[in-house]
C-alpha cells in the first residue's frame, strides 16, 4: 500500500492542474447526475417490528383517502382576545380545500371557551411523497392559511407540518469553521496552509452532498441524516488534510522536493488516513443492526462523506501542496532567515506531562477514572423519545400550535393515542365494551368516537393522555392499554414514536457488541497484543458515557438548557445513543491507534516500557491535541442548530471528542500502559498465527521507487515519531 500511495501523492503533486480538473469535472458530473435523477430526504417512521405498524396498515386498508393512508395536518385556529367564530373556520376550511392534494378538512374542534378551532386536513398521499417533501406541502398550507386578519393567529401542527425539514441557520457552523482557521494557522504558520485542509473537506463535502442526494432517490433518508453527515466529513476531513500538510511541511523543512514531500506525506500519513476512514466505516456498518431503516441511512449517508473527504484529502492534499510549492512555509522559513524569537530548546509539553503521569500511574489514573465516571453517572437516567414538537424553536408554527393546543386542549391533545377495533370479529357488543374500558383508564383525559371505516369492518376511537408525547408515562400507558384491550390495536404517531424507542433501547447493545468486537480484531491484528484492544474499548466506552451523562444532565435534567438555547429540559434523542456511539467509536479508535502506534514504535525500539509511553505521548500530544480542538469547535458550531437530534449530536461528540484527547490521551493511556508494562503486548501463539497483520502507518523506508534527489536532507531530517493525526 505504501508504494501505491507514495505514487499517488507524488503524482498528483507533479501534476496538481490534472488533479484538479479531475475534481472539477467528477464534481459538475456528480452534481448534474443528483440534480437529474436525485431524491430529498424524509422521514418514514413505518418500522417493521413496532407493534403500532399493524394499527397503522389496518387503518391504511379500511380507511382509504384518510389521514391513514395518505398525510394529515392540523390546522389551529386561535383568537387570543376573542372568539372565533364560524365565518372564521368557513373560510378558511374552502381555502385549505383548494390546495392541491387535500381530499378533505374534517368540521372543527373547539375549546370550551370557543377562542380556539383545530382544523384536520388529510391528503391524498403520504408525507414521504415528493410532491409534499422538502417542505413544499406546508408551504402551499401556510398560503391558504394567510388570512391578513390580525385578530386570529393561525398556526400549523400535525404530522406533514411536524416533519417538514428543518431550515439549516449555519450561523454556528460558519463561526466553528472560523476558529478552527484560527487554530491551524497557529500551528501550521501561514494562512495558506491553514486553508488548505478546510478547502479540501468543503471540496469532499461538495461532491458527498451530491451522493447523499442520489441515495434519497433509491432509499429514504432521513431529513436529519445530510446535516449529520456534513458536521462528521467536515470534522474528520479537516483533520485528514492537516495531517497530510503537517506531514508534508515535516519534508519540506527537511530539504526534500516538493513532489517528493508530498508523496512521502501521502506514503505515511496517507495510510493513517485510510485506516481512519476504513474504521470509521466500520463502526457506521453496525448501524443496520439496530433494525431501523433510517438509521442504514445514517450509516451510508455518513460513509459517503467520509470517503469524499479521505479520497479528497490523499489526491487534492499533494496536487495543492504541488502547486503552491514553498509558500506554504512562512516568509523567513522560504527566505532562509532565522525566527524572530528564538525559543529556548526543551523538551515538548506532552513529553513533560506524559513523564508525570509515568512517575505517579495509580493516582493520576484512579483521578481520571473518578471524573470519566461522576460525568458518566447521569446517562444511568437516560430517557429517550425519538421526537417532539415541544423541543422546537418558540418561533417555529409547530411549536407555537403545540402550546395553543396544550393550553387549550390538554397536552395529551398534541399526541393522542388511536385505538382500531377489528368490529366484524368482535361486533358492536365488542366496540361498546372497548369504549366502555377506555373511559376507565385513569390517565386518559378524553376518548372519542367510535368512527366506522366506509367498509365496517373496523371502528377506531382516539385516546387522549393526561400528558404530553415525551413525558415519561407515556409508555406505561400505552402499555397499559395494550395489555388491557386485548384483541384491539393501539397505534397513532406516539404509538409510534414510544416503539420506535423501546425498539432502539432493545438494540443497542447488539450494535455497540458488533462495533466493539470487529474493532478489537483489527486492533489485536495491528498492534499483536490481546491487552491493547480490550483497554482500548473500555477507554472508548468510557469517554463515550462521559458524553451520554453530560447530553443527559443538559437537556434532561435541564442543567444546561439556557447555554444550548432551550427553554425547558426534555428527553434525549432515541436517535442519539447509537447513533452517537457508531460514529464516535470510530473516531476515538483513530486517535487510539495513532498514539499507540507510537508507543509500540518505542516499545520495539527501546524494550522499556514507561520510557515508551513518554515518547509516545510526546510524539503525538501536540497535534493530537490540535486536532481535537479543530473537531470540537466544530462540532459545537452545529450543536446551535435548532434540529433537536443534530444539537444534541452536536454536543455530544465534541464533549466526547474533547475527553478523549484530554483525559483519555493524556492522562489514562499513559497511566494504564506504565502500570500494564510489557504486559500490554502480550499475544497467545495460537492467535498471534489466526490474525491477519496490519500496519496503521508505514515508515518511510517500506517504499523504494521514490526519485533520489532530495532524499538525504530529508532521511537527516527525519524525526523518530510522526507528527500528525487521523481525524
Amino acid at each position: 500500500m505504501s508504494r501505491l500511495l507514495y505514487r499517488l501523492g507524488h503524482t498528483t503533486a507533479g501534476h496538481p492542474w490534472r488533479t484538479l480538473a479531475t475534481w472539477v469535472l467528477l464534481a459538475v458530473v456528480a452534481t448534474g447526475t443528483a440534480g437529474a435523477l436525485g431524491g430529498t430526504p424524509q422521514d418514514d417512521f413505518d418500522v417493521e417490528g413496532a407493534p403500532a405498524l399493524a394499527g397503522i396498515e389496518s387503518l391504511r386498508e379500511h380507511f382509504p383517502g384518510s389521514g391513514a393512508a395518505g398525510s394529515s395536518a392540523q390546522v389551529v385556529v386561535h383568537d387570543p382576545a376573542g372568539r372565533v367564530t364560524d365565518g372564521d373556520v368557513a373560510d378558511l376550511t374552502a381555502r385549505i380545500s383548494d390546495v392541491d392534494q387535500v381530499t378533505s378538512v374534517a368540521p372543527p374542534r373547539w375549546s370550551d371557551d370557543r377562542d380556539t378551532a383545530l382544523l384536520a386536513v388529510v391528503f391524498d398521499v403520504p408525507v414521504t411523497d415528493p410532491d409534499l417533501a422538502a417542505g413544499r406541502g406546508v408551504e402551499a398550507l401556510e398560503t391558504a392559511v394567510s388570512t391578513g386578519d390580525d385578530r386570529l393567529q393561525v398556526e400549523l401542527g400535525g404530522e406533514l407540518p411536524n416533519s417538514a425539514p428543518g431550515e439549516v441557520q449555519g450561523t454556528g457552523e460558519v463561526a466553528g469553521v472560523v476558529v478552527a482557521l484560527v487554530l491551524m494557522v497557529v500551528v501550521l504558520g501561514t494562512v495558506v496552509a491553514a486553508g488548505l485542509p478546510l478547502l479540501v473537506a468543503l471540496a469532499g463535502l461538495g461532491v458527498s452532498a451530491a451522493g447523499v442526494t442520489l441515495l434519497a432517490a433509491v432509499t429514504d433518508v432521513s431529513s436529519t441524516a445530510p446535516t449529520v453527515a456534513v458536521m462528521v466529513g467536515l470534522g474528520v476531513g479537516i483533520d485528514y488534510a492537516l495531517l497530510l500538510v503537517t506531514r508534508h511541511l515535516e519534508y519540506l523543512r527537511g530539504g526534500a522536493p516538493v513532489a517528493e514531500a508530498a508523496g512521502r506525506a501521502v506514503a505515511t500519513a496517507g495510510r493513517s488516513v485510510v485506516f481512519a476512514a476504513a474504521i470509521v466505516l466500520v463502526s457506521l456498518m453496525g448501524l443496520p443492526l439496530a433494525g431501523v431503516p433510517m438509521y442504514s441511512a445514517f450509516g451510508y449517508a455518513t460513509g459517503i462523506a467520509v470517503v469524499a473527504v479521505a479520497a479528497a484529502a490523499l489526491t487534492l492534499v499533494p496536487a495543492l501542496c504541488g502547486l503552491l510549492g514553498r509558500r506554504l512555509l512562512p516568509r523567513r522559513e522560504r527566505r532562509g532567515l532565522p525566527p524572530r524569537r528564538p525559543r529556548p530548546v526543551r523538551e515538548p509539553w506532552a513529553a513533560r506531562w506524559a513523564a508525570v503521569v509515568a512517575r505517579r500511574p495509580v493516582p493520576w489514573g484512579i483521578a481520571a477514572l473518578l471524573l470519566m465516571v461522576m460525568l458518566a453517572a447521569p446517562a444511568f437516567d437516560m430517557r429517550t423519545f425519538p421526537r417532539d414538537v415541544s423541543n422546537n424553536a418558540t418561533d417555529s408554527t409547530t411549536r407555537q400550535a403545540y402550546d395553543i393546543v396544550a393550553a387549550e386542549f390538554g397536552a395529551g391533545a398534541n399526541g393522542p393515542f388511536t385505538v382500531v377495533v377489528d368490529r366484524a370479529a368482535v361486533g358492536d357488543a365488542g366496540v361498546a365494551a372497548t369504549a366502555s374500558q377506555l373511559q376507565e383508564v385513569e390517565d386518559l383525559a378524553a376518548v372519542t368516537g367510535p368512527v366506522v371505516s366506509p367498509d365496517g369492518a373496523v371502528a377506531v376511537f382516539e385516546a387522549q393522555p393526561a400528558f404530553g408525547p415525551a413525558d415519561e408515562r407515556t409508555p406505561a400507558l400505552l402499555e397499559q392499554l395494550r395489555a388491557e384491550l386485548g384483541g384491539v390495536e393501539v397505534t397513532g404517531s406516539t404509538a409510534m414514536l414510544t416503539d420506535i424507542s423501546g425498539l432502539l433501547s432493545d438494540r443497542v447493545w447488539l450494535v455497540v457488541g458488533f462495533v466493539v468486537a470487529v474493532s478489537m480484531l483489527l486492533l489485536a491484528a495491528m498492534f499483536r497484543s490481546a491487552v491493547v484492544p480490550l483497554k482500548a474499548a473500555a477507554l472508548n466506552l468510557l469517554s463515550i458515557g462521559a458524553a451520554y451523562g453530560v447530553v443527559t444532565a443538559v437537556f434532561q435534567w435541564g442543567w444546561g438548557t439556557d447555554l444550548v438555547g432551550l427553554d425547558h429540559a426534555m428527553p434525549v434523542s432515541s436517535w442519539l445513543p447509537i447513533l452517537m456511539f457508531a460514529i464516535l467509536f470510530g473516531l476515538s479508535m483513530d486517535y487510539e491507534v495513532f498514539l499507540l502506534s507510537r508507543i509500540r514504535e518505542n516499545w520495539l525500539h527501546s524494550g522499556d516500557a514507561r520510557v515508551s509511553v513518554v515518547r509516545g505521548v510526546a510524539g503525538t500530544g501536540r497535534v493530537i491535541s490540535t486536532a481535537a480542538a479543530v473537531m470540537v469547535v466544530v462540532f459545537l458550531g452545529f450543536a446551535t442548530e435548532a434540529d433537536l437530534v443534530v444539537r444534541q449530536i452536536g454536543l455530544g461528540m465534541a464533549v466526547a471528542v474533547f475527553l478523549d484527547a484530554t483525559v483519555v490521551r493524556m492522562v489514562l493511556v499513559p497511566a494504564t500502559m506504565t502500570l500494564l508494562g510489557r504486559r500490554s503486548w502480550w499475544l497467545p501463539a495460537w492467535l498471534d498465527r489466526l490474525l491477519p497483520r496490519i500496519e496503521a502507518e508505514a515508515a518511510d523506508e517500506d517504499h523504494d521507487d521514490r526519485p533520489a534527489s532530495g532524499t538525504s536532507a530529508a532521511d537527516r531530517h527525519r524525526d523518530e515519531t510522526l507528527e500528525g493525526v487521523p481525524g
